[in-house]
């Protein structure tokens, strides 16, 4: 398995676990919680064979990753991605985040700028901002991101048994989700270090992106599902459009937060198409 080591602050080195697939020009995945690289197998499988470079990491403290004790914050993810980048020594990339992992997308550009990037695309991401705040409305109260840790302390494993069924619209009526995808859901989740799942739940839920979006200067594509459980459309990608300088939002109807998977199939040709033009 391919590795990168970066040195820490705290004195441990942090090995970042990577898969990289194809060649020609790259394409740099950024996964959602609490999932893992293997997230995006069936987009990095497309693209590989259409002639791009899939690259995804395993986020610190997720899955193969290392799992320290500190830094499982959004800044911190951001850097993280950053030196794995620059190990590689990635230009002209197409930056691609669902979810969370669009988040650490967002805070990349904010923080190292977009000198590397030629074109992102955010998917079910959690910018601008999911909290309920003055600044942000429209989010989410407080008690909804203190019940999902409340029930990783309970139950993790039975947790991320039941968050499957929204997460892809299992729960919805004559839905057609696997019972295998559930599982995967819940192996990748359970692989990830207990402490960084659990810190990750403030890092999506309470950073304010706002800021970052307004340093996009890329093309951008912003794609989501308006039945979207996990991240509602009009808290997260709606926003988003409008604070992104010319970005386009293409709304899936009745697709879930899950939409990489479930919808495998319009996602690959839509990613395709946007990173052709």
């Amino acid at each position: 398995m391919s590795y990168i080591t970066i040195s820490q602050e705290h004195g441990t080195d942090l090995h970042l676990y990577y898969k990289d697939w194809g060649k020609g020009q790259p394409v740099v995945f950024c996964h959602g919680w609490p999932l893992t690289a293997d997230a995006w197998e069936d987009q990095m499988f497309f693209l590989a064979h259409h002639g791009y470079r899939c690259i995804a990491h395993d986020r610190r403290g997720h899955g193969r990753s290392s799992q320290p004790w500190f830094g499982n914050d959004m800044d911190t993810y951001a850097d993280d991605l950053a030196n794995l980048i620059e190990a590689l020594d990635l230009n002209d990339i197409i930056l691609v985040g669902h979810s969370t992992g669009g988040g650490e997308v967002t805070r990349y550009i904010g923080r190292h700028g977009t000198k590397r990037v030629a074109q992102v695309v955010l998917i079910s991401a959690v910018p601008p901002c999911m909290l309920k705040s003055a600044a942000h409305p429209q989010g989410l109260p407080l008690q909804v991101f203190d019940d999902i840790r409340a029930q990783l302390l309970a139950d993790r494993a039975h947790y991320f048994k039941e968050l499957s069924a929204p997460f892809y619209g299992a729960n919805r009526p004559n839905a057609k989700v696997s019972q295998g995808l559930r599982d995967s859901f819940w192996l990748q989740g359970m692989q990830g270090g207990f402490n960084a799942i659990y810190d990750c739940v403030k890092a999506f839920s309470e950073t304010d992106f706002t800021q970052d979006l307004k340093k996009f200067d890329v093309p951008t594509l912003i794609i989501q599902g308006d039945d979207d459980q996990i991240v509602p459309l009009q808290l997260s990608g709606a926003l988003s459009s409008k604070l992104i300088k010319d970005a386009t939002l293409k709304v899936y109807p009745g697709a879930p937060h899950g939409l990489c998977s479930t919808l495998k199939d319009q996602v690959n040709a839509d990613l395709l198409a946007f990173i052709k033009k």
